[in-house]
């Protein structure tokens, strides 16, 4: 884990509380780790590459896993349904420090929607634990996805966004647990992928210690367009750093 930066950190309740990717394209740089190639990448027109109908078929069907907190699933937002819990997640001032979706339902509902409508690159899941909604998912083609400008992105490569709502579920591990499940739910469902990537804020110590504790490893820091990110890294293969 690289240095950290930023006017203030995050007190150890924000675990759980991972920014989601940046808005925007403005260019990015790495500041620290492996150089960042340049990458193929169908990211700057944000368009489904072509052949490819569902990029992430089958994800809203994935089925429960087992977990050390209990059973665990995702399930596909229904902006209907869920938009009210949703909308009190993001205006937790701890979470809306990092997700920038404080305000008005109508905001939540927008980043909702447009991911049902962005080429399907990115879902939304609510993450549900021994039978009640407690965090809140986005699993999208990182390689398809802006994020791919500012990293070696390689196909199928798989991100992960992740929100626990209440303050009481944060702070006693349950994010590495749970990311670490899901982490293995995607490689497994995914076979073409190799490898899964997250981007959360580098201020986010306990995030980043989550990812880190889920099997991530720190590749670089890098500037996106609303935060300086730690690209963290889960391979399929174990990485071997020599």
């Amino acid at each position: 884990m690289g240095p950290l930066s930023g006017p203030r950190l995050p007190s150890p309740s924000t675990e759980g509380v991972s920014a989601r990717r940046g808005r925007g394209t403005c260019p990015g740089r790495p500041l620290r780790g492996p150089a960042v190639l340049p990458a193929e990448t169908y990211a700057d027109s944000r368009r489904t590459p072509p052949g490819t109908a569902d990029p992430l078929a089958g994800a809203d069907d994935w089925g429960p896993v087992t977990t050390p907190a209990g059973p665990f699933r995702l399930v596909p937002v229904r902006v209907e349904r869920d938009l009210p819990l949703l909308g009190r997640w993001m205006n937790d001032p701890a979470v809306a420090a990092y997700w920038e979706l404080a305000g008005p339902l109508s905001r939540t509902s927008r980043h909702l929607r447009r991911q049902r409508t962005d080429g399907g690159h990115s879902l939304p899941f609510l993450g549900v634990l021994a039978g009640r909604p407690m965090s809140y998912w986005e699993i999208y083609r990182a390689d398809l996805d802006p994020l791919a400008r500012h990293y070696p992105a390689r196909p199928h490569d798989t991100g992960i966004h992740l929100l626990i709502g209440a303050a009481t579920d944060r702070g006693r591990g349950l994010g590495g647990r749970l990311l670490t499940a899901v982490t293995d739910l995607v490689l497994d469902r995914r076979p073409s992928c190799t490898r899964v990537v997250a981007e959360p804020d580098l201020r986010n110590i306990p995030s980043v210690a989550s990812f880190l504790s889920a099997g991530f490893r720190f590749f670089a820091e890098v500037d996106l367009p609303t935060k300086r990110a730690a690209l963290m890294i889960r391979d399929r293969v174990p990485h071997d750093p020599s």
